[in-house]
């Protein structure tokens, strides 16, 4: 198969993030299988998810990872002009739920797996697919931890999320969490005597926007982030049920997207700080109220290296020496974390990431596979 038609298999696979994506792993699975090549599937607790991974070359150390996520945004409520499920080519675009972001990437890997073969590799490339990328590298977690476990001790990882063939030595890292808040319920005009959980919550969201104005007013502007502070911000809010009511419960998703040499948990400390003032003086009220923090995901930001291999391999292959980071965030950090080298570098626009009519161009399908037989032809020495 060529890039462009392992895409199209691939984007038939619906795997917003909220369905399975076994049917698409297991067609990995089986598609490598048919080349001999043996994968090591990571389920998730539950059982209706799984990463995968798998190895071709000699079994030593060193070699790279090649790692690409298997999840998609939603489509529901964009206005799409073709079917998002269908591969559709036009003016030179390939139009699809995740074309750019990122089954691209993970097409090019996939269709270029007979040369991996074919070639005299002295050391490995390992295929790393992961799920649940889009709501927290939850899957990318457990995914690095099994192949460590496994003994695998890549020199460089390579996270082909879209950067124009860019490569991007720097993220965010980012904490996602979810607020809820319990009230006392009176009626409003007595509002003195209860507890009213979505104007508390409204102090909590508001303490938002006070510290990223801190952070905005601290940071230095140079520092190639866009934006250049650590940010916070409150997605989504749910609450109360009547203008005349104290609210009883609220609820709200949040999170913090920190610039490296930040610290994401010093700001979930600063926040359940104000969280237990708020709840101190809620239950001076009504003892029976409270407010709970949940962490539904937690990942690190990508770091620069100091010569680092996959810095160095990326650049050799693609003659770019610019300096990039991203207010993104990827499974970089976590395979940094397990001492691999790592950066992002992949076709495709971010611009187009999550958005109707989602698209890569054929020219960065290509320019993606070139960079890709560059790694092959790499490690073939």
């Amino acid at each position: 198969m060529t890039p462009k038609e392992m895409l199209a298999k691939l984007v038939s696979f619906n795997t917003e993030s909220q369905r399975s994506n076994l049917d698409l792993i297991h067609f990995c699975r089986d598609y490598l299988a048919g080349f001999g090549v043996e994968s090591t599937l990571v389920p998730s607790e539950d059982g209706q998810k799984a990463n995968l991974y798998a190895t071709i070359g000699p079994k030593v150390d060193g070699g790279v990872v090649l790692s690409g996520h298997t999840d998609v945004v939603p489509v529901a409520g964009q206005d799409w002009t073709s079917d998002p499920w269908t591969l559709t080519e036009r003016d030179g675009k390939l139009y699809g739920r995740g074309t750019c972001d990122m089954k691209g990437f993970d097409a090019i890997v996939l269709a270029l797996v007979p040369q991996m073969l074919a070639a005299p590799l002295k050391r490995p490339i390992h295929i790393a697919l992961s799920y649940d990328e889009e709501v927290g590298c939850l899957g990318a977690r457990l995914l690095a931890k099994a192949m460590t476990a496994a003994g695998l001790k890549p020199s460089a990882a390579i996270v082909g999320e879209p950067s124009m063939m860019q490569v991007v030595t720097a993220h965010k890292g980012g904490t996602r969490m979810r607020t809820t808040v319990r009230g006392h319920a009176v009626h409003s005009s007595r509002v003195d005597i209860g507890v009213p959980a979505v104007m508390i919550a409204g102090e909590l969201i508001h303490w938002h926007n006070l510290v990223m104005a801190e952070n905005k007013a601290r940071t230095s502007p140079d520092n190639g982030f866009e934006p250049p502070y650590s940010t916070t911000h409150v997605g989504t809010v749910q609450g109360g049920t009547a203008v005349n009511i104290t609210a009883e419960l609220c609820s709200f998703t949040h999170e913090v997207r920190v610039v490296p040499g930040d610290e994401r948990m010093d700001y979930v400390g600063r926040y359940k700080a104000k969280v237990a003032e708020l709840e101190a003086q809620m239950q001076a009220v009504a003892p029976e109220t409270g407010i709970t923090v949940e962490i539904t995901s937690s990942t690190p930001p990508l770091a620069p290296e100091t010569d680092g291999a996959a810095e160095a391999l990326s650049r050799r292959l693609t003659g770019d020496n610019g300096s990039h980071v991203v207010a993104y965030g990827t499974e970089g950090g976590l395979f940094q974390g397990e001492g691999w080298s790592t950066v992002v570098c992949g076709p495709g626009d971010i611009a187009q990431a999550h958005q109707p009519n989602e698209f890569i161009t054929v020219a960065q399908l290509e320019a993606g596979a070139a960079f890709v037989r560059g790694v092959i032809g790499e490690l073939a020495r």
